[in-house]
Formats: structure tokens, C-alpha cells, sequence
């Protein structure tokens, strides 16, 4: 049976993520506290693992209850820790030395800072895809895929490319359920540099991107869409919450099934 497996959030938009047992997904957003923050330029532009490999090489433990954030260099045991709110400044202070440019830390309580306005939801991708990629690059484990694609939702009990099924020809989205939750698949995620890089050292995968699309097109599933391949550098699936659905909150362990 199809189950949800793993439900992963980043707090801090391009940082480091942590796993919990559940989560809530908010109206037109995706899943409560995911991506609540980023790191923004005074160009207004994100500071993001696309824009500076040096956000690889920073540590950071974030916890949205007690409103404090932990920072520190890759490789140093030393850690500065900090108030969301009281020490705002402080924080950006740390955060301008790091980059060697002025940090201004943003927040968005109320749906965070998607990539994907349009289907803001979760990315969900199956356990046996993972494996599959990991197959592809015997370098990397599923461990470092994940950390690498930076998904939110993992689902287990289903076949490799199985989250391919939730999305249809055009522009067509497929509604599936976690739980009592109803949600939408809207089209395979474009993938950006981010995955070619070590999540910790940003050192370069050099075949990645190559070695990837290569064996994605040619394992794409025959019951797939091919028209929303333009490009076999595709992995996982946006989503977004279908406004009827009657609760809003997920479990890992909760049944997933396609419904339409």
C-alpha cells in the first residue's frame, strides 16, 4: 500500500531542512513553515544556491517554535545561535560577513517563498525513484539525492517514477490524496544546478546533469506524458492543496492514492 514515508521542511529558503511526523498545508501555499524565510540581496534577488555555491558550505539549524536559528561554517564545531525576532540584526550581520555582501534575512508566515507560485505545494517524488537515480550514480546514495533535490514529500509502496502519474497531457493535474488531505500533481519539476553540487562542500558533480537526463529519457515510463518533457531534467512533482479538501494536516504513515 502506497503510504506517505518522509515529510521534509526548510525553513529557511536554500538552507538546511529536517524531517517531522507531520505537517499542515496552508491555503494557496504549500506546507506550513516551509520556506517561512530567505536571504534576500539589497538587488532584491534571493541569496540561493543558484546565485553563490558558498550557501553549500553554511550550516544552519532552524526552530520555528522557540524562534531561534543556529549558524555556522561547514567544517568549524562552533555554532552562533540566535533569536529570530530580538537578534534580527545580529543575524544579518553574520550572514553579511559570511557572503561579503549585505543579507537582509525576510520572513512569510503566511506561504513562504516558493519557487513555484503557480503550484506552490509540496514536491513529491516515490522511495524507488530515489533508489532508481541512486542506481544511475553509484557515488550517491538516495541520502544524498535527497539532500540534493531538496523534496518535501516521499511516498513508499509504489513504483519507480510513480509521481509521473500525477500529472496528465497539456496542462492536465490529477488529484490524489495523503491522508483526507486532497491535493493536485501539476507538472514534473525543471530542475536547476542545485543538485549537480555536494550539498555540504558544493563541489562539482561533473557528469551529473549529463548522466541524469540521459537515463531519465530513457526510462521514462510509457504511461507517462511525454509532452511535459521538453527536457529529461525533470525530477519530482509539483503540487498544489485543492481548496475543497476538508483537512489540511499530513502524517508520515498516512495511505496515498491517485483519485482522479
Amino acid at each position: 500500500m502506497a503510504e506517505l514515508e518522509r515529510i521534509t521542511i526548510y525553513p529557511i529558503k536554500s538552507l538546511d531542512g529536517y524531517d517531522v511526523a507531520e505537517a499542515e498545508l496552508l491555503p494557496g501555499a504549500g506546507l506550513r513553515h516551509d520556506r517561512q524565510f530567505a536571504l534576500r540581496g539589497t538587488d532584491g534577488e534571493f541569496f540561493s544556491a543558484k546565485r553563490t555555491e558558498k550557501i553549500h558550505r553554511l550550516r544552519s539549524v532552524c526552530d520555528l517554535v522557540a524562534r531561534t536559528l543556529e549558524l555556522r561554517r561547514q567544517g568549524e564545531s562552533g555554532s552562533s545561535r540566535f533569536h529570530l525576532d530580538d537578534d534580527r540584526a545580529a543575524i544579518e550581520s553574520w550572514l553579511g560577513e559570511y557572503f561579503g555582501a549585505r543579507v537582509i534575512l525576510v520572513e512569510n508566515d503566511m506561504g513562504g517563498f516558493p519557487d513555484d507560485t503557480e503550484s506552490p505545494g509540496p514536491t513529491i517524488v516515490s522511495a524507488a525513484s530515489i533508489e532508481t537515480v541512486s542506481q544511475w550514480m553509484p557515488e550517491l546514495s538516495a541520502e544524498d539525492l535527497h539532500r540534493r533535490f531538496r523534496m518535501n514529500l516521499v511516498v513508499s509502496g509504489v513504483e519507480p517514477f510513480w509521481e509521473d502519474r500525477l500529472f496528465g497531457a497539456g496542462d492536465g493535474a490529477v488529484q490524489f490524496q495523503i491522508g483526507d488531505v486532497l491535493l493536485e500533481g501539476t507538472n514534473p519539476c525543471q530542475r536547476c544546478p542545485v543538485p549537480t553540487r555536494d550539498p555540504e562542500s558544493g563541489e562539482e558533480f561533473d557528469r551529473f546533469v549529463m548522466t541524469f537526463a540521459r537515463r531519465r529519457g530513457e526510462t521514462l515510463p510509457d504511461w507517462a506524458a511525454k509532452d511535459r518533457f521538453d527536457h529529461a531534467y525533470r525530477f519530482t512533482t509539483n503540487t498544489r492543496l485543492v481548496p475543497t479538501s476538508r483537512t489540511s494536516k499530513i502524517h508520515v504513515g498516512d495511505a496515498v492514492r491517485i483519485v482522479g
